[in-house]
C-alpha cells in the first residue's frame, strides 16, 4: 500500500475553541490569510465594469448579507450575499481550516489573484472535482448556458491528445492526484471520441467519471449502456424543474419526457444520477420541494442534487439583480418551507465541514485523499438518509450529533497524522464516534456500522460500489446547492479556496469562478484553441452566457 508523505508540519496561525490548526503557508511558500468571521469585514472584489480588483465590505443589514464596493472610475456596486445573516454566520462556525494548496503549482511566483492564475503558489486548496470542457457545441439553445458557439462564431473542441494531456496533468497533481473528473461543454456527449475519453481516463487512474449533460443522447439506451461499459459512474443531470413549462423557459424547448427516458436508462444499466437545477428566482424556485421528493422517489439511481443559483453576467441594473439575486440561505429556506423535511438553521452545513473526516481517512488508509476545504460559504447542504422502503427521508442530524462528531474527527485526524496506525487504533478511533450515534432516531436499517461505511463511501466511491446488495452503504441523498460568482458577488477570498477546477490545452488549471467569470479565462482559451464555426453547421447553442 502506498504510504502517506507528511509536508513538514505548518506553523499554526490561530486556533479556535475546538483547536483548528491553520497552516502560515501554501506548500510554496505564499502567506496564507486566515478566513476573517464575523461581520463587517473587508475583503477584495472586482469592478463589474472593468474587472480591476477593489476593495469591498462584507455587513448585516435587515438580517441579510450585502457586498458594497467602489470603483473610482465606474461608481458604486451593491449586492446581496446571504439572504440570512444568521445562516451565513453558522456556515463560518464550521470551517476546519485551510489546505496548503499544490507542491507542484504551474504559476510558482504568483503576486495577483485572480490574475496570476493557473494554478498558483497562493491557491490553498488542491483539485477535489476536475472539469474538462470536451467541446462547446451542444445540441439545445439554452438562455442559462455557458456554451455559445454560434454567439461566439468558433468552434472549441480539444483533439483526443490534447484531452489526454489535460487528463495527466491532473493526475500529476501533488501531493494530491485528481481522481474525480467530470467532462462538460456544451454538451460533452457531442464530442466524436466521448466514448475513448471515458476509457482513457479510467486507464489514467481516475476513480470517478462524471458527465454534464442534458440527458438527450442517454434517453438513448444503447448510448447509456456504452457510457457505463466505457467507465462512466455519474450523471450530472440538467434538470430545471418538473414540468415543460419551466424547460421552455430554461431551455427552449420541452425535456420534461426526455429527463425521465434518461434517468430510466441510467437505472437499467446502473449509472448513478446527481440533479442539477439552475435556480432562477421567481422561475422555477418555487418547485425545489418536488424536485427533491421526485429524487427520493428515485432514491435507487439519484443520489444527489447541485443546486446552482443562478450568477449574472453583462450588465444588469441594481433594481433587477435584487429582485433575481437566489443566494444559498434561499436555497436552505426553500427547501424546509417546502418539504417539512429539514430545519432551516440546524440540518445545514457548509460543505467544507467534511474535511476534518477526509484528513483521518488520509491518515488512517496512509495515501492522501482529497480535501474539501473551499470557503465556507461556496457552497452548503445536508445528507438525507432514506428507507428504500417507505421512502421516509431523516437529516443526518436527527440521529447523529454532527457537531460534535466532526469536532471529534478533526482531534482525531491530528492523533493520527504522520503515523502508521495499526488495526487497533483504526478500530478504536471510530468506535470514538459511536457516542455521537442515537440509534432509536436512526431509520430502519442503519447502524453505527453501516453508517460508517457509508461515511467512507461518500469520500471514496470506490467503497461498495460492487456491494450489489445494498447492506454495505445506506440510501443517502445529498440535498446541496453551490453558488458560483458573478463579477457582482465576486470574493477573491472565496478564489483563493476553490476546489472545483477546470484544466486546459494549454497545460493550466484554472478555479471555477476565475475561468467562468472574473477574469473568465473561457474565452481566452476557447479563441485560442479553436476553430471558425461553419456556416450551416447546424451547431446550436447558447446565446446567453449566465450559470
Amino acid at each position: 500500500m502506498a504510504t502517506l508523505t507528511i509536508a513538514p508540519p505548518a506553523k499554526p496561525r490561530r486556533k479556535s475553541d475546538f483547536e483548528i490548526i491553520q497552516p502560515e503557508t501554501t506548500f510554496t511558500g505564499s502567506l496564507i490569510e486566515p478566513l476573517e468571521k464575523g461581520l463587517p469585514k473587508a475583503t477584495q472584489s472586482i469592478c463589474p465594469e472593468c474587472l480591476q480588483v477593489i476593495d469591498a465590505r462584507l455587513f448585516e443589514e435587515d438580517g441579510a448579507v450585502y457586498m458594497e464596493k467602489t470603483c473610482v472610475a465606474h461608481g458604486d456596486f451593491r449586492d446581496k450575499i446571504y439572504s440570512d445573516a444568521r445562516l451565513y454566520r453558522k456556515m463560518e462556525e464550521w470551517e476546519f481550516g485551510d489546505n496548503r494548496g499544490l507542491e507542484n503549482p504551474a504559476i510558482k511566483d504568483a503576486v495577483s489573484c485572480p490574475d496570476d492564475c493557473g494554478l498558483c503558489s497562493m491557491h490553498t486548496s488542491h483539485t477535489v472535482l476536475s472539469n474538462v470542457d470536451l467541446t462547446n457545441r451542444c445540441n439545445l439553445t439554452c438562455p442559462v448556458c455557458f456554451a455559445n458557439a454560434n454567439a461566439a462564431g468558433y468552434i472549441y473542441e480539444p483533439t483526443f491528445e490534447q484531452i489526454t494531456g489535460m487528463l495527466e496533468g491532473l493526475r500529476a497533481q501533488r501531493p494530491v492526484p485528481n481522481r474525480v473528473v467530470q467532462f462538460s461543454g456544451g454538451e460533452p456527449t457531442m464530442y466524436p471520441r466521448f466514448m475513448d475519453v471515458l476509457r482513457k481516463a479510467t486507464e489514467l487512474g481516475f476513480t470517478h467519471l462524471q458527465a454534464a449533460t442534458n440527458g438527450i443522447k442517454f434517453a438513448d439506451l444503447e448510448f447509456a449502456q456504452a457510457a457505463k461499459e466505457a467507465g462512466l459512474h455519474t450523471l450530472y443531470l440538467q434538470f430545471d424543474g418538473m414540468n415543460d413549462d419551466i424547460y421552455l423557459r430554461t431551455r427552449g424547448q420541452r425535456l420534461m419526457d426526455t429527463k425521465i427516458a434518461a434517468i430510466a436508462n441510467c437505472r437499467k444499466v446502473g449509472l448513478k444520477i446527481v440533479l442539477v437545477p439552475t435556480i432562477v428566482k421567481g422561475l422555477n424556485d418555487h418547485q425545489l420541494g418536488d424536485m427533491v421528493r421526485f429524487a427520493i422517489d428515485n432514491i435507487d439511481c439519484i443520489s444527489g442534487f447541485s443546486f446552482q443559483p443562478v450568477a449574472f453576467t453583462g450588465r444588469i441594473n441594481r433594481r433587477d439583480l435584487e429582485a433575481k439575486r437566489f443566494t444559498q440561505s434561499d436555497l436552505a429556506h426553500c427547501i424546509s418551507d417546502q418539504t417539512g423535511m429539514t430545519d432551516k438553521y440546524n440540518d445545514w452545513f457548509p460543505l467544507s465541514c467534511t474535511s476534518p473526516f477526509s484528513k483521518l481517512m488520509s491518515a488512517l488508509q496512509g495515501i492522501h485523499r482529497p480535501n474539501l476545504t473551499s470557503h465556507p460559504h461556496c457552497a452548503m447542504g445536508t445528507y438525507l438518509y432514506v428507507d428504500p422502503v417507505s421512502k421516509k427521508a431523516v437529516p443526518i442530524t436527527r440521529f447523529f450529533d454532527v457537531g460534535a462528531m466532526l469536532k471529534d474527527i478533526d482531534k482525531l485526524a491530528r492523533k493520527a497524522e504522520g503515523a502508521r496506525v495499526k488495526l487497533f487504533s483504526k478500530v478504536s478511533a471510530w468506535n470514538s464516534l459511536r457516542k455521537h450515534f442515537k440509534p432509536q432516531f436512526a431509520p430502519p436499517g442503519l447502524t453505527f456500522e453501516r453508517f460508517l461505511n457509508t461515511l467512507q463511501g461518500m469520500t471514496d466511491h470506490s467503497k461498495g460500489r460492487g456491494k450489489h446488495d445494498g447492506t454495505f452503504t445506506y440510501k443517502t441523498l445529498l440535498v446541496a446547492g453551490m453558488h458560483f460568482m458573478d463579477v457582482y458577488n465576486y470574493d477573491i477570498n472565496r478564489v483563493k479556496r476553490c476546489v472545483i477546477h477546470y484544466t486546459a490545452p494549454n497545460g493550466l488549471v484554472y478555479p471555477f469562478c476565475t475561468y467562468n467569470s472574473g477574469p473568465c479565462f473561457r474565452e481566452k482559451i476557447e479563441k485560442q484553441y479553436s476553430v471558425p464555426l461553419p456556416k450551416n453547421s447546424g451547431t446550436t447553442d447558447a446565446v446567453v452566457n449566465i450559470s
